[in-house]
């Protein structure tokens, strides 16, 4: 699987041998866009068609587009692991956040 990117949305895409396609689904909104393409050209071609028409859908309707995420989110967790966390991060000499972001990052790559 790769990605690609258009104005802040992401895409996963995907081969298709039977169909001889590719396959895209911008993952990074709640709404399902998909689009398609048989070569990488029509693919990004079709891509960025979405989102525009995505984008003027929105605008049809009186709608703001979902953006992007935005990088904040928030997480529930026992009180024990908040503590353990915390101790962590001040071990580690970092605030809670930085902590968090790094183990985050290492966790998906």
């Amino acid at each position: 699987m790769t990605t690609m990117h258009y104005k802040g949305y992401e895409a996963v895409i995907e081969f298709d041998e039977d169909a001889d396609l590719f396959h895209g689904e911008i993952v990074n909104l709640r709404d399902v866009i998909t689009f398609q393409g048989a070569s990488a050209a029509t693919l990004k071609k079709a891509f960025a068609e979405s989102v525009e028409d995505y984008l003027e859908f929105c605008k049809q309707r009186g709608e703001e587009p979902e953006k992007p995420f935005s990088g904040q989110f928030v997480v529930r967790t026992e009180p024990i692991l908040h503590k353990a966390i915390s101790s962590a991060a001040r071990r580690a000499g970092v605030s809670l956040n930085k902590w968090v972001v790094a183990t985050l990052e290492r966790s998906v790559r």
